[in-house]
């Protein structure tokens, strides 16, 4: 059984940071990477940042490129994603989510099979 559980949403003002927290537990062993997504109110999810678990080789959205930094802590099995600058276009219910297969599209929700339950970040301008 595999359990991912976000934390770390709010409200903030456009400019302002927030940081994301993922903790795994069950069978993390055969994750291979780990990613952040997000949906917005009548938009599909799209893919923000995701990390390789191996090698911790990092893939951003150019939507968030250069203001969000994903991170991971293996011992305590848990990813992060820094979120700077943010603008109101980022207003969203973010998901962690880890994938134990492999193939292309590590920014495609579609290649992940373990969701966690979502944290809602508000931007406001």
């Amino acid at each position: 059984q595999v359990q991912l559980v976000e934390s770390g949403g709010g409200s903030v003002q456009a400019g302002g940071s927030l940081r994301l927290s993922c903790v795994a537990s069950g069978y993390t062993y055969s994750f291979n990477s780990m990613g952040w997504f997000r949906q917005a109110p009548g938009k599909g999810r799209e893919g923000v940042a995701a990390i390789v678990t191996g090698g911790g080789s990092a893939y951003y959205a150019d939507s968030v490129k250069g203001r969000f930094t994903v991170s991971q802590d293996n011992a305590k099995n848990t990813v992060f994603l820094e979120m700077n600058s943010l603008k109101p276009e980022d207003t969203a219910m973010y998901y962690c989510a880890a994938r134990s297969r492999y193939g292309p599209g590590i920014l495609d929700s579609r290649n992940y099979n373990y969701w966690g339950q979502g944290t809602q970040v508000t931007v406001s301008s």
